[in-house]
């Protein structure tokens, strides 16, 4: 990729002033010319957005793959971040193909010509039987609160959910096969998935251990940078 681009980012600044300004700018076209000719550095970036609320997340229930629409709360949260994101350059989203997280996007790109392509390895983690269930950790000895509270030990998947190795390695194939080529061909990507699977893509990317699986915080609707050249 040329050492040379990145527009001004919302909220994020990732222009970078060069010691010696390029006024060759033949062999940059586009969105890189005016950048190459002014000597700013071009940062491609990678973003990760959690989709808007639905009613099970009000209710405090397990969705996993059950496919959730928003709600009016989760239409509008989406609305706002269209807003408030709305200088934020992407080049092209990757979305769960779960409603929630796909409507999520459409909202959020609404006007723009973004392509929004989904992709079955960002689907929600599978919680098996407990999908539904209420306020799990209201419930002693519950097995599935074992993936919250300690993801580390949860080694073994309970009541027919999925394993967070499955979901490591489905995750990681998405970001080797799909995110790691266009990084390096300098597009902006925005990702929309889900609370789990999106932990999963940051905690490999970040190099953090599965005791940190859920130290990201993923407030919904909000831009993660997940990662960039410098």
């Amino acid at each position: 990729m040329s050492p040379f681009s990145k527009r001004i980012q919302l909220p994020l600044l990732k222009c970078k002033p060069k010691q010696e300004q390029c006024t060759d700018i033949s062999h940059f076209s586009g969105k890189y010319a005016l950048f190459a000719v002014l000597g700013y550095t071009y940062t491609a970036m990678i973003y990760i957005l959690r989709h808007g609320k639905t009613e099970w997340n009000i209710l405090r229930k397990l969705q996993g793959k059950t496919d959730i629409p928003l709600c009016d709360e989760g239409r509008k949260m989406a609305e706002d971040a269209a807003k408030r994101y709305a200088d934020v350059h992407f080049d092209i989203c990757y979305s769960s193909p779960l409603i929630r997280a796909r409507e999520t996007a459409e909202i959020i790109l609404k006007g723009r010509d973004v392509p929004i392509l989904t992709d079955d390895r960002l689907t929600e983690m599978g919680f098996g039987e407990y999908e539904g269930l209420a306020k799990s950790f209201d419930i002693p000895d519950c097995p599935i609160n074992l993936l919250f509270q300690h993801p580390e030990e949860y080694t073994e998947p309970v009541g027919g959910a999925e394993s967070l190795d499955e979901l490591y390695e489905r995750t990681g194939s998405f970001l080797k096969e799909v995110i790691i080529p266009l990084h390096k061909e300098g597009k902006d990507v925005l990702i929309v998935g889900h609370g789990a699977m999106n932990s999963c893509i940051l905690t490999q990317v970040k190099g953090l251990p599965r005791k940190d699986f859920w130290s990201h915080g993923l407030v919904q609707c909000t831009l993660m940078t997940l990662f960039e050249n410098e």
